[in-house]
């Protein structure tokens, strides 16, 4: 196994952590460098470590009690010091203050970057979208 695979299989059981309402051991994979991102289906973009700590707790408190963890990685590719993901990140969890678990399925975009002290995320995208939607779906309502 390489170190980005450990990397990668640490990054999995941190978000085994996530769905159940822990963003700790998430956190410490992180790369602390200014120009870190976020984009989590709980809010607008995060750039920079304390943004995206925030984001995460956020996060976080919206959902408990996951479990079926699931990767289907769709492609990546590496370098030796950059890599990306593409996936559909699949799970049941209690969302917000749902009583009962949810089948929940994300488009999931991850940028791994090798840092001084190893292999850091360096972003990470993930929405809901995992199927075709009209493009009607992309207008937002007037405010």
């Amino acid at each position: 196994m390489t170190d980005l695979e450990d990397f990668k299989q640490r990054y999995r059981r941190s978000l085994e952590a996530f769905i159940q309402g822990d963003p700790e051991p998430q956190k410490a994979l992180w790369s602390r460098r200014p120009d870190a991102t976020l984009a989590n289906p709980f809010g607008p973009p995060a750039k920079g470590l304390e943004r995206i700590f925030e984001a995460m707790d956020r996060g976080a408190a919206a959902v408990r009690d996951g479990e079926d963890l699931t990767f289907d990685v769709i492609s990546s590719y590496e370098t030796a010091d950059l890599a990306y993901e593409v996936a559909i990140q699949g799970g049941r969890m209690r969302l917000g203050g749902s009583p009962e678990r949810l089948p929940l399925s994300l488009r999931v975009t991850t940028i791994y970057r090798r840092e001084d002290d190893g292999w850091k995320l360096v972003h990470r995208h993930a929405d809901p979208i995992t199927t075709p939607r009209p493009p009607e779906s992309l207008v937002q309502p007037a405010g």
